[in-house]
């Protein structure tokens, strides 16, 4: 993954200590990382272990609606976020209604992953779900054994917890911003800062 540092910015020092890649948190890409599926995104992690790393990212709008991909959706206008490069052919979700959707996996006590399908089409259909409390994904973002923590050691992600406010809002456009303002008011100048460290 293409990466640029800037050392004009010293993160500090408790970052590396509290923040470690989980299940449940998001990463948050670095200001100057080039990397063309990664640049200014938000991933939420589903899943990391010795195996790997998977999760969806919050903040790239994809090209058609839900009802539009998927049979069987008779309520329009559904978004849907292109979670990442891999497995282009395949839909995820995660939601806020753990109670509702049978074999979902619990992420926490409020978001869950996944689910049976067929219950999630039937709730949409009978206008029981709002794009506020579930949100669909084509293809993740995944990374092999060791992958992730090469990346953080390289500074490529900052991570933070995970609100709902952050999974569950439909302005994609500010995700990228409203997360780094989630690591405190220290953080905020990265906000602004060029993608080429160059122009700065």
């Amino acid at each position: 993954m293409l990466h640029l540092y800037f050392p004009l910015f010293q993160y500090p020092s408790y970052l590396q200590i509290m923040n470690q890649p989980a299940a449940d948190r998001l990463l948050i890409a670095d200001p100057f990382l080039k990397d063309e599926h990664f640049m200014r995104t938000v991933v939420y992690l589903c899943s990391h272990s010795n195996e790997g790393s998977l999760g969806f990212t919050l903040n790239r709008p994809f090209t058609h609606n839900l009802d539009q991909l998927m049979d069987g959706i008779e309520v329009k206008g559904f978004p849907v976020s292109l979670g990442g490069p891999v497995g282009l052919s395949s839909i995820h979700f995660i939601h806020s209604l753990q109670n509702l959707i049978p074999d979902t996996e619990m992420l926490n006590d409020n978001i869950g992953w996944g689910g049976n399908f067929d219950v999630v089409r039937k709730l949409i259909n009978e206008r029981k779900i709002t794009p506020q409390q579930i949100r669909f994904f084509v293809g993740y973002s995944g990374w092999s054994s060791g992958q992730l923590e090469e990346e953080m050691a390289e500074k490529t992600w900052l991570i933070s917890n995970a609100p709902s406010s952050i999974l569950f809002s439909l302005n994609q456009e500010d995700c990228w911003k409203n997360s780094i303002r989630l690591l405190g008011s220290e953080y905020e100048p990265l906000i602004n800062y060029p993608i080429d460290p160059q122009l700065n």
